[in-house]
């Protein structure tokens, strides 16, 4: 089993049974693992430590339960949920494709495209020559998401040297990288994956506030399906807004996933 594997499953059972507060020992069990290197694999993956990961869930529950949803956001970052979630930070310019280049649906645009290992499973980029147009995880290297749909005229070029170099881009531990990114997107849609861009790295929002931040303070809901349909994962940070209550959920890769970032 993968690190990565072994600790989704970690982290999908402590979500299941925080309110049983699990030891160290319970957990390391789980995994197979010694103490110690439980400890080190689920501070490398996550951030935290396994005591602080669990305070979250159990402060966050307790908070929801209290329904103090105004004030639940600040005391879960107090209690450490706003983690590292990110290897390095990332700087990425935002162009949009113009509505006509949208309605013809990628018409004579060639999109270079491959799938390659990530620590959080299989990553899928595609990029043209404008910019990076597409960055997914998968659970298989079958599956090659959802890239044809969006653009459904365009060539597609299988080429792993691109999805091995925007992996490298994305996760290894040098400087940050500079990464130009084209995307089709309403203009709400884009406005939204701006603001996403804004957040500081390590830190969590909500979706009412990233509503507020865009100028509409009403359409929360509208921003959700907006961040729903970001085609980035991660270099669009839609990881790092979760719900008013503190609660993790809505991650279009996978609610593990989101908890790891």
């Amino acid at each position: 089993m993968s690190g990565y594997e072994r600790m989704r499953r970690i982290l999908r059972w402590l979500d299941d049974h925080f309110r049983d507060q699990p030891s160290l020992r319970e957990l390391a069990d789980l995994a197979g693992l010694s103490e110690t290197q439980l400890h080190r694999e689920f501070v490398r993956w996550t951030g935290v430590t396994p005591k602080d990961f669990l305070q979250c869930l159990t402060v966050g529950h307790a908070r929801h339960c209290l329904e103090k949803g105004a004030n639940v956001l600040d005391a879960s970052l107090d209690s450490g949920l706003s983690g590292p979630g990110r290897l390095h930070d990332l700087c990425v310019s935002l162009e949009a494709a113009t509505p006509g280049e949208i309605r013809r649906g990628g018409d004579g645009l060639e999109i270079r495209w491959g799938i390659a290992d990530s620590p959080f499973g299989f990553c899928l980029a595609g990029e043209t020559d404008r910019g990076l147009c597409h960055v997914a995880f998968l659970d298989s290297p079958g599956d090659s998401g959802d890239l044809a749909a969006r653009w459904p005229m365009a060539r597609l070029s299988r080429s792993e040297e691109v999805a091995e170099r925007v992996a490298a881009s994305i996760f290894s531990d040098g400087q940050a990288a500079h990464l130009r990114a084209w995307v089709r997107g309403t203009t709400f849609q884009v406005k939204v994956w701006r603001a996403l861009l804004s957040i500081p790295p390590g830190e969590l929002t909500t979706y009412r506030r990233i509503a507020e931040a865009i100028g509409q303070p009403d359409a929360a809901r509208a921003v959700g399906t907006a961040i729903g349909s970001n085609p980035l994962a991660l270099l669009i940070p839609c990881h790092r807004v979760i719900r008013e209550t503190g609660a993790i959920s809505g991650y279009r890769w996978g609610a593990g996933r989101k908890r790891g970032l």
